[in-house]
């Protein structure tokens, strides 16, 4: 995924001052002497502020080892008045506006915002406690309203369209930089009377306060709901590590026994092999209902509010605003592929439920599948089916070996890259690893930190983001990183990972390269600052190399005995890889539906019970089916709620209709060359958002992607 830094308004504001564009969420704190100091609020701003002047660190990295109790809000602050007073220079500028005084100079401002912005906002992700969220609740009104003065400036939006209006005299990235200024200004409301704009900064603050609130009630759910199991005999099914490293957490938090967190997602990881079936429903209820509480009344205020924000801006609804700008364009098109697709999955998800019912017939049992029941026993079919145990496939997985064998294997292959660790440069958890990454020609293409483990104060889920981004006009390269959240192990154990965790290392991966890779003028059209429903296409394609064949035989070498995995066992890997995609499938699209049901209202819809609207829209689309849940359902649906992919989960499947073609082009044409991967990277990872991003595509491949591949991807089709 993506990460959104913080609500998409803040987020887009700070985008004019080269900022970072998510997905829906902090590095420095935690309670324990072996990581970095507990951050607070109160001390004053002082010389000594590291965010106050640029790292000099290589590429500018982040001086984590040198922000102080206090930095951020004073940085904050100072930032926002130097921010403030450079764009008053540009609009008071008594010369007539041209693309270098107003535009070059726009992307040239808010130098501190944009370092603090990056720190604090990505370290919410990673490392939160109080104390982040104390100065969250603080500074994203601050942040709202300084995007509500840039945005909805008439001087300063009456320079944009003077040279919008004369873009004819421009052209290439130069030309594009401006048409995305001028989109962004009129659907922020630039031109709206100044009693709508008085209404839409209203809107915004209080969409901003919900939303973070929203946000960190999914992070503390986190933290308070888990499961503690104090009779180890329930646990039956889990191997040794695993129970291990539940006792491990639960000797963390101060508990007994064996404490069970949640992953991000609705099902949850040990569904697949608990055998207690009430523990199992137990786990699964207490996913599911997560954060009901706190966040149902948060949701229906949310999607009430966008609703209007969306009506005084024009638009019928939320979802019509926020495909507006987006390769999809307009609510119909992806209602179109959603609903295309959903009998498809359903049909093969009735399929896989049958047998399913049939290894509980097999086991002695006479109850009917439900929700919790899926994993573990469709683990069981396929162990059937393809004489597959993950217990034996596990060890081949060992994490070290998948990065340095697989995952940088396989990247050197198609690009030619290298990478070094930088043991050197700080970081902002004990945990984390620093990487530079070199060119083929041996040149330093940026940096690549690396943050594996879950652990209390993270967000769910994985992502990507930048500390720095590339650009030409302010001579940065790229400082990136990429978070994902498996269990750490007991103290002297291996991490083994399952499959779906090699996937989403080579997913974020994916991400990782395209800011990377990144070759532009300007950095608010550097890397991943693209459309959504085209920004997951490069990610997903990604994770097609950890199937590829010769990358496979590198990595898959069992931890102990260093022997690759029996050409026997990994061929049932693969042929087992679109296992349970039926289920896949329609939980994937039973969320993306709810996201767009939710963001389909009008203004003035009445709604008063989550649960009722969720039965409702599922329903309509056909896929109220108990057995599948919503990959997310509401009240933890962060990248609808709390990120920036409101009306925009289904870019998910839009994007990997272009990762399937891509990869099945790449196919074609030899599979993992560096002559595919240069290709790849010159037409379509290099551009960020620098040209018409349909024109990336078919700069690499010719045409326009169809839907062929991603239905052989899936196994919907053989």
């Amino acid at each position: 995924m993506r990460k959104t830094l913080i609500t998409t308004a803040v987020s887009a504001a700070l985008m004019l001052s080269a900022c970072s564009e998510p997905t829906a969420d902090t590095a420095m704190t935690s309670k324990t002497s072996a990581e970095a100091p507990t951050i607070t609020t109160k001390a004053p701003a002082t010389a000594e502020n590291a965010l106050l002047v640029a790292s000099p660190l290589q590429y500018m990295a982040p001086q984590f080892d040198k922000f102080k109790a206090g930095d951020f809000l004073p940085a904050f602050e100072q930032g926002m008045k130097e921010h403030k007073a450079e764009i008053a220079a540009i609009t008071n500028n008594a010369d007539a506006p041209t693309f270098e005084n107003t535009v070059v100079a726009f992307e040239k401002t808010g130098a501190i915002l944009d370092r603090t912005q990056r720190v604090f906002f990505n370290l919410t992700g990673l490392i939160s406690d109080d104390n982040f969220i104390s100065v969250e609740e603080q500074v994203v009104p601050q942040l709202t309203a300084h995007m509500d003065n840039i945005y909805l400036d008439e001087k300063l939006f009456a320079r944009i369209q003077a040279i919008y209006k004369n873009k004819a005299t421009l052209t290439g990235e130069d030309l594009r930089l401006v048409e995305v200024y001028y989109e962004r200004f009129v659907r922020a409301g630039a031109e709206l009377s100044a009693e709508d704009k008085a209404q839409m900064r209203e809107l915004n603050g209080e969409l901003a306060k919900l939303e973070t609130s929203f946000s960190q009630n999914v992070l503390k759910s986190f933290k308070d709901d888990v499961l503690v199991v104090e009779d180890k005999a329930m646990l039956d099914g889990l191997s040794d590590n695993d129970i291990a490293s539940l006792a491990a957490a639960a000797k963390a938090a101060g508990k007994s026994g064996y404490m069970i967190t949640l992953v991000n997602t609705t099902t949850q990881p040990l569904l697949s092999s608990l055998k207690n079936r009430d523990l199992r429903k137990q786990l699964w209820e207490t996913s599911a209902y997560r954060a009901m509480d706190t966040n149902s009344p948060l949701n229906i205020k949310i999607a009430g509010l966008r609703a209007q924000k969306a009506k005084l801006l024009g638009y019928p609804t939320w979802a019509a605003y926020s495909t507006g700008d987006q390769m999809a364009q307009n609510p119909e098109a992806v209602y179109g592929i959603l609903d295309d697709l959903a009998p498809k999955a359903l049909v093969k998800a009735k399929i896989e439920a049958a047998d399913i019912q049939a290894e509980i017939v097999k086991d002695g049992k006479d109850f009917t599948l439900e929700a919790w029941d899926w994993a573990y026993y469709a683990e069981k079919v396929r162990a059937a089916k393809y004489d597959l145990d993950d217990s034996q496939v596990k060890p081949y997985f060992e994490m070290n070996t998948v990065l340095n064998d697989g995952l940088f294997f396989a990247m050197e292959k198609l690009y030619g890259i290298t990478f070094k660790s930088r043991n050197d440069l700080p970081v902002w958890h004990k945990d984390v690893t620093a990487y530079e990454i070199f060119n083929k020609d041996g040149s330093s293409l940026g940096l690549f930190y690396l943050d594996m483990y879950a652990r209390q104060g993270k967000r769910g889920g994985a992502w990507m983001d930048e500390f720095v981004s590339q650009s030409f006009l302010k001579n940065t390269k790229p400082v990136v990183y990429n978070a994902l959240n498996v269990p750490k192990p007991a103290e002297g154990q291996p991490t083994l990972l399952t499959f779906d965790e090699v996937s989403t290392l080579f997913h974020e991966f994916g991400h990782a390269i395209h800011g990377l890779y990144s070759q532009v003028n300007y950095p608010s059209l550097a890397g991943t600052l693209t459309a959504r429903d085209f920004v997951e296409f490069p990610s997903q394609a990604n994770e097609d190399w950890s199937i590829d064949p010769a990358v496979l035989a590198n990595y898959a070498k069992h931890y102990q005995t260093g022997e690759p995995i029996p050409a026997e066992l990994l061929a049932k890997v693969l042929k087992a890889h679109t296992f349970n995609q039926g289920f896949g499938t329609v939980e994937y699209l039973a969320a993306a539906l709810l996201d767009m049901e939710w963001h389909s209202i009008p203004a003035g819809t009445e709604i008063t019970d989550v649960a009722t609207f969720e039965k409702q829209a599922l329903a309509k689309h056909g896929l109220d089916y108990s057995p599948i849940a919503p990959r997310y359902k509401t009240t933890y649906f962060s990248h609808s709620f709390g990120g920036g992919y409101s009306a925009g989960y289904y870019a998910y499947l839009w994007t990997e209709v272009f990762a399937a073609d891509a990869f099945a082009h790449m196919m074609a044409q030899g599979g993992l060359t560096q002559e595919n991967g240069q290709k790849y990277r010159d037409t379509v990872l290099s551009k960020g958002n620098s040209q018409d991003l349909m024109q990336s595509y078919i700069d690499f491949a010719g045409k326009k992607p169809s839907t062929d591949a991603l239905l052989k991807r899936r196994g919907l089709v053989h």
